[in-house]
């Protein structure tokens, strides 16, 4: 299975995928994201490509000719969302509250946007990588 990667304009996002929808590619298998805030000068973007903070991952699938696509989106701290693309695939509700929930990116227009994983009164998004964890002090056994 032939696979590729294109680099979307958020602006573009709904255009893109309506256009691959059309090319045949019939499911969006993933819809994810990524937090770069330790690797903000990451070198894996073409150059017209400028990396924000955060970047959403949508891989999508076309059946007819084994092949599949993921789209990298980047996506700005200061303004962290998305449209949503519930409208063109509905299986991707859920998959979208999970990066809402996790990472902070609205999707806007979403049916459904409240939160999937974490209690409704969680403040915070525990994949961002800023988020602090806490810490549990280990307590040993006294040896003899």
């Amino acid at each position: 299975m032939s696979s590729t990667v294109q680099h979307v304009v958020r602006e573009q996002l709904i255009e893109t995928v309506s256009r691959l929808r059309d090319e045949g590619y019939v499911s969006v298998i993933d819809v994810t994201a990524v937090d770069y805030l330790e690797h903000p000068g990451r070198g894996d973007l073409p150059p017209e490509v400028a990396p924000e903070r955060f970047e959403l991952v949508v891989t999508l699938i076309s059946h007819a000719e084994p092949k599949r696509i993921r789209l990298r989106v980047q996506v700005p701290e200061t303004n962290p969302v998305v449209p949503t693309l519930f409208d063109l695939y509905p299986g991707t509700e859920a998959l979208e509250r999970e990066v809402a929930d996790m990472f902070g990116i609205t999707f806007e227009g979403h049916p459904d946007p409240t939160r999937i994983l974490m209690p409704p009164d969680w403040e915070g998004h525990p994949l961002r990588k800023d988020f602090s964890v806490g810490r549990i002090p280990v307590q040993f056994k006294a040896t003899r």
